[in-house]
């Protein structure tokens, strides 16, 4: 079975991707996409589909799927810089290169490391195609629109 950007999620107080396996009687089963490594993740948890994540431009929030595309365009699909051994200085102006226009005051460089981490595990597990897939939508009304922020879903 092949998995969708619904599968992929991030769960607050856990750092990396995860991949939904089933729905548990005391919370959801996932398998680390680092590692392979499964646990359960409680009830309690926070978990968030990369998804449902967006992050705050100066005109709209774009989505986190079409950050991550712009990333994997920007490096021909290769690594992106190290977020954890990068300045922050230095991760601000990437990522200015990335999305010139996103909300620079409400987008964190704790957000950005986060985005940059997410997209090295899915280059580092050959993921990075699924951002392609489209999803099968359902028809729902376009007055009801919600979203995360990258900040929203901590890991």
């Amino acid at each position: 079975m092949e998995t969708t950007l619904k599968e992929i999620i991030s769960i607050s107080g856990y750092s990396g991707l995860f991949k939904i396996v089933s729905q548990g009687r005391k919370g959801v089963i996932v398998e680390s996409i680092a590692d392979g490594n499964r646990m359960t993740a409680p009830i309690t948890s926070k978990v968030t589909a990369l998804t449902d994540i967006s992050v705050f431009t100066n005109s709209t929030d774009l989505p986190l799927i079409e950050v991550l595309k712009l990333i994997r365009n920007l490096e021909d699909s290769k690594p992106t810089l190290n977020p954890k051994t990068s300045t922050d200085k230095a991760i601000r102006e990437y990522f200015e290169k990335v999305l010139p226009d996103f909300d620079r005051e409400r987008v964190y460089t704790s957000d950005i490391k986060k985005i940059l981490s997410w997209y090295n595990q899915l280059q580092a597990n050959n993921l990075l195609a699924i951002l392609d897939v489209e999803e099968a939508k359902p028809e729902e009304p376009a007055a009801e629109e919600h979203s995360n922020t990258a900040q929203d879903a901590e890991s």
